[in-house]
């Protein structure tokens, strides 16, 4: 069976992608699945998140993109069981522009990962917050997109391009990409405004909403300089289990969820 491979996206920044391509994959690979993320952030801070020094790395997926490689030859393991990293560095800085001359260019990463597929559950893609090449390269080589949305007052702010772009690719490079589902993260459970922007964000994208809410919580502030998901910072912090919680509601898995979006009326 062919691994899945999904792209977390939002061009907007600050809305907890990374945070949430990290620990999605991690939660993914403690339900036993085979997993492997690929950090196509210049800022590498997927990599670093898993606790590996981006300074110290040979080969990052600027290689897969620029010199072809095949994913093999840049993976490394993680302190998660199944779970195998695609490193990024900074070299892929300039990976855009070196990219725009390039033979085939938006296919770079989708031909990379060709050979992997089939030794894989889930791939999973941290893109980088913009919407050039590496973001293209990453819809390409996808099957799904998952979409997280802070929940702030700019909330569906620039969603309208990306959904643009995400039409675009699927029109023109990649027919069967599709948008697998939309989750909230950074909401303060405090507040109406959070209220406000589930209910918006769910008359938007209707059923694509999870039902998983990602709050704010210090500990998953913290757990990236300590170069742990929060699985391993503090498995006990209420971030830990709403990524659990999400984890297993993208994975089709029973929960018990605490916080969701049918605790959340607007007004």
């Amino acid at each position: 069976m062919m691994g899945k491979v999904i792209t977390i996206c939002n061009q907007k920044g600050g809305t907890g992608k990374t945070t949430s391509a990290v620990n999605l994959a991690t939660y993914f690979a403690l339900a036993q699945k085979k997993v492997l993320l690929i950090d196509l952030d210049p800022q590498a801070n997927a990599t670093s998140g898993l606790g590996i020094n981006k300074h110290n790395i040979k080969k990052s997926t600027y290689h897969i993109l620029l010199e072809e490689l095949d994913v093999k030859e840049i993976l490394l393991p993680t302190m998660v069981e199944n779970l195998f990293i695609a490193p990024a560095n900074l070299d892929l800085t300039g990976a855009e522009i070196e990219l725009v001359g390039a033979l085939g260019r938006e296919y770079r990463l989708k031909k990379s990962l060709a050979n992997q597929k089939p030794n894989f559950d889930y791939i999973i893609i941290d893109s980088p917050p913009s919407l050039g090449l590496l973001t293209v390269n990453a819809l390409c080589a996808s099957d799904a997109i998952l979409v997280p949305v802070q929940s702030e007052y700019y909330a569906l702010e620039g969603l309208t391009q990306l959904l643009n772009t995400i039409s675009l690719v699927k029109n023109n490079l990649n027919p069967s990409l599709e948008i697998q589902g939309v989750f909230l993260t950074m909401a303060d459970l405090r507040t109406n405004l959070s209220r406000e922007v589930v209910s918006e964000v769910k008359n938007h994208f209707k059923d694509k909403v999870y039902q998983t809410v990602i709050p704010r919580n210090i500990r998953l502030g913290e757990a990236p300089s300590f170069g742990k998901p929060i699985a391993l910072y503090d498995k006990d912090s209420l971030g830990a289990k709403k990524y659990e919680e999400l984890s297993r509601e993208i994975l089709g898995l029973p929960i018990v969820a605490e916080v969701r979006l049918d605790n959340f009326k607007a007004g």
